[in-house]
Parts: structure tokens; sequence; C-alpha cells
């Protein structure tokens, strides 16, 4: 592809596509039933997950909600729903469409004069899911609530995966029973914390009892359920069943015949007492139902895909692999969107979509609670990979919640920093607490007498504070995308950035007379490059990224930081050592480390300052070091794959390597090889694999779409054999749009402000 430069705002060709982009061809649509939850669809809104599918003709669905956590940290589901009517219309014609456009399903069934059309949606302002059974004859219908936490439940071995006690807990773990109430008008739901949770086992574990009660904890008193309106229903008995491998417990309610039936639940966590919580979901569940509450959601969903898109080959259909990789790009955006506004940000593993888990693995079998990696425990090398893909695609308001995790942890963090080694700044550590404390296995419970008290004994973990940063570095893009007040955040950076200040000089120190090394700079050891280079010296990833967020604050406006402020990280960056590089058959590479004492994992951190940290790559200096790591180096080479949270496809994007990338990103984005062609996993983690797919947006964008200062590169890795309708977004209120056919542009435009295009 040649390169020119365009100064000006280019539009070539015919309309804007500034209309809201065809969906319809990337619905998903299945004409039989599916065998059980594993063939599932995804629903959703604001903070909830819907597993949706038809099963023997009943209809069913597991209900999630985002911060459901119990007390050993589960992030629990909220039961399932069955709906069962008679005369049941599926035996025949049946259909069931996840209608993107529109964010919802449509399950239809009946014979030719006598079709049924159930419709299942998620009110995105207050968290409601509705029901709504509309048929050609009056029929009628039986919905059973469905739970397996109707009696305490005794996890062992590898079930506590799902939990922050993983494969040490102990003491025997219990499973709390949930509680059911049936009322006149409402049937209730809902898990409500015991006083000891996880949160105090861990404080004492980690030596932290003196500073309990100046500790946030999200656990405590925390109630998370919802409630079933039993209007136009009438609560009939209960009884005993088993799905999978599962024993439930069901509550049954019918309703008369009907051509149609409105059926609405409502979801709400929080920490309040249970009056509080009841007075809570009572006002959602009694709201009158308004059309209103459901043009207000077909808006929201309208204005969400006329952010952005991206379609590959669109006219070619599914039997293209460009078309289902530009489908499942979508589908995936689309599942991100059903937690677009949760109290906790989208998790790595799995999302709100998890399934029963035998489906997964067949030596699973658990309860649907079950994930791999926890449910309250963040892991951020993963979870960076949710949330990178959301600035390009526009979706910035989905943002917030995984930055406001973090600075509610600033205290717990900061507090710990202060107790263990007596100095200030954030501690994140790899495998966190959602309280703000090292995950308590991966702390360890069998730990010498000596060790230090603030450091996980673990091989895999150990020193590894810099993923925090990461998310630093996203606020500061967040803050160029957005122009939105970043000013609360602004001490947690600060924080993250004074913790390495001041502990690595507090570690040479311990070491020895002097706290920098001959040239006055900070020495980063131990350190780690990611999981995989232990023990290392001035680690190329954790350089890059101090390197990038000090320097990001130093150009802030003085609204957000003063000049004396931005002074001192001018001269934190001058303490900073330079980015190290090693020779290999001649040819000059990015290095992990200066040196390193093993190698525990199989990531590629050489190449961090590629992506996400900015420093090489098209447009930028040394582009050609950077392509001799990506293709010279032996580890880089031995770990090059496409599963899970491998994130080879954006390093080959953001160097130009056109068939690396999408020999790569074809294997990313490709169908999963589940009926739900964006259930990707279980990879390193679970399924739906979050990470693999937010990993693989970020290749497919980064290879249309990459800006470096003034300038946008315009498909700088891109197929030519490929078609290509997009829409991206840029920094400084930049939208480019354009579409790609036969070997050309046909339109390419530029909104809002003029940047410098090179295509």
């Amino acid at each position: 592809m040649s390169w020119r430069y365009l100064c000006l705002v280019l539009f070539l060709g015919f309309e804007s596509l500034s209309a809201q982009t065809d969906l319809e061809k990337y619905n998903v649509n299945w004409e039989t039933q599916s065998k059980n939850s594993a063939e599932s669809m995804p629903l959703g809104g604001r903070d909830i997950g819907l597993n949706v599918w038809v099963e023997n003709n009943d209809i069913l669905f597991y209900i999630a909600q985002s911060g459901s956590f119990d007390e050993n940290n589960t992030l629990l589901k909220q039961g399932r729903i069955r709906l069962r009517l008679s005369p049941n219309p599926l035996e025949v014609n049946f259909n069931q469409l996840l209608r993107l456009k529109t964010g919802d399903i449509l399950i239809r069934g009946g014979k030719k004069g006598q079709e049924t059309e159930i419709k299942l949606w998620v009110d995105v302002f207050s968290s409601a899911i509705h029901v709504q059974v509309n048929a050609a004859q009056k029929i009628e219908s039986e919905i059973f609530y469905e739970n397996w936490r109707f009696e305490d439940l005794f996890p062992k071995g590898r079930e506590n995966n799902m939990n922050s006690w993983k494969w040490a807990p102990p003491t025997e773990i219990v499973t709390k029973s949930d509680r059911f109430e049936v009322s006149p008008s409402v049937f209730y739901f809902y898990h409500q914390n015991t006083a000891e949770t996880a949160f105090d086992t861990v404080v004492e574990q980690q030596q932290l009892t003196a500073y309990k009660d100046s500790l946030f904890n999200p656990l405590k008193d925390r109630i998370s359920g919802g409630a079933l309106s039993l209007q136009h229903l009438e609560f009939k008995d209960t009884g005993f069943g088993k799905y999978q491998n599962t024993a439930f417990k069901y509550w049954r309610f019918s309703s008369k015949a009907a051509r149609s039936h409105h059926f609405q639940l409502a979801l709400y966590n929080g920490q309040n007492t249970l009056a509080g919580w009841k007075s809570t979901i009572v006002k959602r569940i009694q709201s009158p139902v308004r059309k209103s509450a459901q043009s207000k959601t077909l808006a929201w969903w309208a204005n969400f895909w006329n952010r952005s898109h991206i379609k590959i080959n669109y006219e070619k259909g599914e039997a293209d692999l460009g078309f289902r990789i530009g489908r499942n790009y979508q589908l995936f955006r689309y599942m991100l969107a059903c937690n677009a506004y949760g109290e906790y940000p989208t998790k790595f593993n799995g999302g709100l979509f998890t399934y029963d888990p035998v489906s997964v693995d067949s030596i699973y079998t658990f309860t649907p609670d079950f994930r791999n990696w926890g449910g309250g425990t963040f892991t951020a090398q993963n979870q960076r990979l949710v949330y990178w893909p959301m600035l390009r695609s526009g979706d910035l308001d989905m943002m917030p919640s995984q930055f406001d995790f973090y600075n509610r942890l600033l205290d717990n963090v900061e507090l710990r920093t202060k107790v263990y080694w007596g100095h200030r700044g954030a501690s994140f550590t790899e495998q966190l607490e959602n309280f703000g404390l090292p995950n308590p296995a991966e702390y360890g419970w069998k730990r010498p007498a000596d060790f230090d008290a603030g450091m996980e004994y673990n091989a895999w973990l150990e020193y590894q504070w810099d993923n925090a940063l990461e998310f630093c570095y996203m606020i500061f893009k967040y803050y160029r995308y957005s122009g939105q007040d970043i000013s609360r955040y602004i001490p947690l950076v600060e924080s993250c950035l004074t913790f390495f200040d001041e502990h690595y000089q507090y570690l040479a120190s311990q070491r020895g007379r002097k706290v920098l090394d001959e040239k006055g700079k900070l020495v980063i050891y131990p350190g780690t490059a990611a999981e995989t280079y232990k023990m290392a010296y001035n680690p190329n990833s954790t350089l890059a990224g101090l390197r990038r967020v000090a320097s990001e604050l130093t150009q802030l406006p003085d609204i957000l930081l003063s000049a004396e402020r931005k002074e001192f990280w001018k001269e934190f960056l001058n303490r900073l050592p330079e980015i190290s590089f090693r020779e290999m058959d001649g040819a000059t590479l990015i290095a992990p480390a200066i040196v390193w004492e093993r190698m525990n994992n199989t990531e590629s951190p050489q190449l961090y300052p590629v992506f996400p940290w900015d420093m090489f790559g098209i447009g930028r200096d040394s582009l050609s070091i950077a392509k001799n790591t990506y293709l010279l180096d032996p580890d880089v080479q031995k770990f090059r794959s496409h599963v899970g949270w491998r994130q080879h496809n954006i390093f080959a994007a953001r160097l130009g390597l056109i068939d690396e990338a999408k020999d790569l990103l074809s294997k990313k984005l490709d169908d999963s090889g589940r009926r739900f062609p964006a259930f990707w996993g279980p990879g390193f983690d679970w399924v739906p694999d979050h990470n693999w797919g937010g990993s693989g947006m970020i290749g497919l964008q980064e290879m249309l779409m990459q800006e470096v200062g003034d300038e946008i590169y315009v498909l700088p890795t891109w197929p030519k054999e490929w078609n290509v309708d997009f829409k991206l977004h840029g920094m400084d209120d930049n939208i480019l749009e354009g579409a790609w056919k036969e070997n050309e542009f046909i339109r390419l435009e530029m909104k809002n402000r003029t940047k410098k295009i090179i295509k």
C-alpha cells in the first residue's frame, strides 16, 4: 500500500457512514433447539447477563449480575428461569433469533396461523428482565424459578477455583444457602452474606487485623438477588429436580390462559440491610411497565451500534472467513455491552455468560456458579485486554467501572504499603482481591517465618506490581479520547508511580549504602517481566510503563496537575533507566530485561514497549528493532499463538506484519467451535474467554487504524484482498470512517477534527 500524506479532512466516494450500520446479517439465528446450556445465546443490558436457550420445548435462562459476590467471593448466578407454555407452540416451526440492533432475543413457534412469539430483553436503565409472550390463541404459562443453593453446599478440590480459596482453602468451605420468600405480589430470591467472609480471613492471614476496621470491605452486608413480579401469576408449589449434574429446587408459578403475557424480574445487589434491599427491589419490580422503558432501551442500543463498526467481506456471508471475523467482532462487542454500567468491570474469565461447567470440561461436575480463576479475584494481565478495545470502538461510557475498581481500593493498598515497608505508594499485586489484598492462595499459607509479609510467596507473581500502570495509561487515553474529567483518578496514578519510586529505593537500601546506581538511576531489582522473566534486573515492560505513565502526567493541563507536581515527575523520568537491548544474529532486539534468573510463564513482555506502551511501531523510531524482536527472539517465536490472552496478533498489527497479523487474527476471531460463535475458550481461563475476544478486537482495530501523534495511519496492516467497511474512534474527538473494496478506497472520511492521514 502506498503512503500519502493528507493534511485535510479526506472524503472519497459516496454517502457518509454516519447512519447506523446494517447488522441484520450478523444476527444469530437458530432453527433447532439446544441440547443444553452450552448451546445458549447471550442477552443482557446495564449490568445483567442471561444465557438463553430452548431445550425440550422449555425456554430457559441463567441470570447473572455484576457484583454478586458471596462470603467466599464467588460471583454467584442468581438462579435459572424455565418458561413452559401450554399448548406448547415450540414443538413446530421453531426459531430463536438474537437481534443485535435491538438487543433482544425472539423465540417463535407454532403452526401457520397459530404462531407464538416470545421476546426477551433487559432494561438498560433499571436492571430489569422482561419476557413478553404474544400468541395467536390463548395459552397458559408456567414459570419455574430454579436454584441449586437451596441448601448449604460444600465445594471441594477444584471447585474452589470459583472463589478466593482456589487450591488452598484454609478450612472446610461452605457456600451458604440462599433465601426465598413468596408474598402476594412478589417472589424474592437473594443471598445475604454472613458476618464472616473471605475478607476477614485474608486480613488476618496478611497480618493486617489491627487495621481491619479502616479497610474497604465490599463483602460486608452484601445482598445479591432479585424478585419476580407476581402480577398475573399464582404461586402453585415447590419441588426438586436435577439439571446436568446439579440438584435444584424450584418454585412454580402459573398464569391464566391469555393471548399475551408479560413477566418481569428485577435484580439488585449492594451493601444494605435486608429491609433496604427489599425496598429497592420492590420499587424496581412494582413500577409500572411503560412503553417508554423499552423505547429508551432501543434508543440506547441504536446509539451503541452507531458509535462504531467493522464489517469485513460483508457481502459474502458466513461461509467466508473475513465475514465471520467481522461478525464475531460485533458479537463480542455486544457481549461487553451487556455489562455496560455494572458496579464491577466485566471479568476476563467468562463475564456474565458462564454456564454449567461440565459442558466445558467433563471433570468439572460443579454448579453453574463455577468459573476458573475466581469471581472476586481480578487478574490485571487479563482484564486489560477486555478494556483496551473500548477506546477505538467509542464505548468510553463502559470504561469507568474498571477505573473505579482500582480507585476504590487505593486506600487499602496504600495502607498495606505503609504497614509492610514504611513508605508511600499503591502496591497493587497481580491476582488481586476486590478489597485490594493479594489472593490468599497466591499469597501463600505456608510461608517462611521471616519472609517479607508484603510479598506474595509465589514463583509466578512475586514482584509483579506494574499491571496497574496499564490502567493508569488507559485512564489518560480515555481522557484524550473523551475529554472527560479524570481528576478523581490522578491520585491513583501518582500513587502507583510513587510506589515504584520509593519501593525500589527502599529495596536498594536493604542491599547496600546507595539507593541509585552509579548514573543516578533507579534500579528495578528484583523485578519481573510479566509472569515470565523472573527476578529480573530492569525489566523493560516495567520501565516502559513507568516512562509512559510519568510522561503522560507531565503533559496534563494545570487544572489537572500542578506545575510543581509535573516538575517532580519530570525529575522522576530522569531517574528512570533507559530501555535495554540485546544482539542476536547481528540484529538489535528489545531485551526482556538486562538479566533474569529464570522463566516461569510463556508471555512476550519484550514486546510490551510496542503494545501497550506505544514506544516502538509503525510511525515511530526503531521500527526495525521491534520487528527484529518479533521475528528473531526465540522466546517470542516459541510462544507465538492466538490462544487466550496471547497478544501476538496485536504485536504483528502494530509492526505492519500483514501476513502474520492476518493469520493470527483469523485464528483469534474465527468461530469458537461452540454453538454461539463468540463463546471462545477455555484457553488458559474459562468459557467464554473474554481476554481471547478482547485481544482479537484490539488486533483487528490496529490492523485498520493506528494513531501516532498528529498522524493517523489507515489500513497500515490490512490484507488487500479483504473488503472492509469501518468506523473507529481516535483521540481528540476524531472519528474515522472508511470503505476499502476491490483493492482501493471507495470512501474515507475523518470527522470532528483534522489530523494528518497516512494511507
